[in-house]
């Protein structure tokens, strides 16, 4: 049973209430093209997609984005910063804060999906207007992406989505690079079988319509390890297993391969500060290896101005309320450090 509480704005008042100014569009959409390229290999830099595991809260997520801003300028000539703007988060057992969209104030714990809209759409309008930095966010709800598309530069699918056939036919008609994470279990060739759908045209019942998609030549995997039968978590950075999906992704012949490492989530165990270590590894592999270097195109940070994380009512500014974060100052030096070697 249902219970209709409020009826939600349509997609297109959204942006009319909340958007970008011409100038704003022109540069997020040089943005856009400067993702595309990176993945295609037309760009030699990398890409770095740093920001929180859940932007819950406005002052302090557009604080670290301009301090992201002026990092990107000094390191600019080797890596493309996005910054990671994630307004909704993912729970495996449905309880709990959902992210901006369903808890636009995370201390009030009142469901309130169009102040949530609004106040994502706000936050990632000021990000790109005061930084000049369009951002990635996931795709938990392909239902919302009409919502948010004309202010991200990159889009990701999460672990749990992956598999998900609408996730995968929305990812085909996105204007922008798509991320396909790995799905819980480290399923390799689900995630190949995803981006496939993902790339090819598609026909389907969406937003009141049926629609017909181009399909989207820029999805890629992200690669953030798995969790097997009995809770552990196995990571897949290492050398061996990235050539080992190297050879599959090849097989595949797909378009544009690409792979994102995401230092957190299972690839470190959720031990935030591990992602320095991860991501040196990864470049020291890169530097080794053309083939390792040509399909691994960046990286997929969990960063805020705090270490570590807090319960959802805690108040330290800039520190996680869900997922651990590495701080700022190691963020910097690392993302600098990687600069001067790659």
């Amino acid at each position: 049973m249902f219970d209709k509480i409020k009826k939600i704005i349509p997609p297109e008042e959204a942006r009319e209430m909340i958007g970008l100014s011409p100038e704003m569009k022109k540069l997020k959409a040089e943005r856009d093209d400067t993702v595309k390229d990176i993945i295609a290999g037309r760009d030699e830099r990398m890409m770095f997609i740093v920001g929180p595991c859940s932007a819950d809260n406005e002052n302090s997520v557009l604080d670290y984005v301009s301090r992201l801003a002026k990092l990107a300028d000094k390191v600019k000539d080797k890596i493309f910063i996005v910054p990671r703007i994630y307004t909704n988060k993912p729970r495996t057992r449905g309880e709990g804060y959902k992210g901006m969209l369903h808890n636009p104030d995370p201390h009030k714990h009142v469901t309130d999906i169009q102040g949530g809209i609004l106040a994502l759409r706000h936050l990632h309008a000021r990000a790109i207007s005061e930084s000049g930095l369009s951002a990635a966010d996931e795709m938990l709800y392909p239902d919302n992406v009409d919502y948010i598309q004309d202010l991200l530069s990159y889009i990701a699918v999460g672990a749990r989505s992956t598999e998900n056939q609408q996730h995968r036919l929305v990812a085909s008609g996105i204007d922008v690079a798509v991320g396909v994470k790995n799905p819980m279990n480290g399923s390799l060739p689900v995630v190949l079988n995803s981006i496939y759908a993902a790339q090819i045209s598609n026909e389907f019942k969406y937003g009141g319509y049926q629609v017909r998609t181009s399909g989207n030549e820029y999805a890629h995997a992200i690669l953030r390890g798995s969790v097997d039968i009995y809770g552990n978590n196995l990571p897949n950075y290492h050398y061996e297993d990235v050539m080992r999906f190297y050879g599959m992704y090849m097989k595949e012949g797909l378009k544009n391969p690409a792979v994102i490492i995401d230092t957190n989530h299972s690839n470190s165990a959720k031990q935030p500060l591990e992602q320095v270590r991860i991501a040196k590894e990864v470049i020291t592999n890169r530097n080794h290896c053309d083939d390792f270097k040509r399909l691994v195109k960046g990286f997929l940070i969990e960063s805020y101005i705090e270490d570590g994380n807090q319960s959802p009512d805690g108040c330290i500014y800039g520190k996680s309320i869900t997922d651990g974060c590495l701080g700022w100052e190691k963020t910097e030096k690392l993302i600098l450090d990687i600069a001067e070697i790659i």
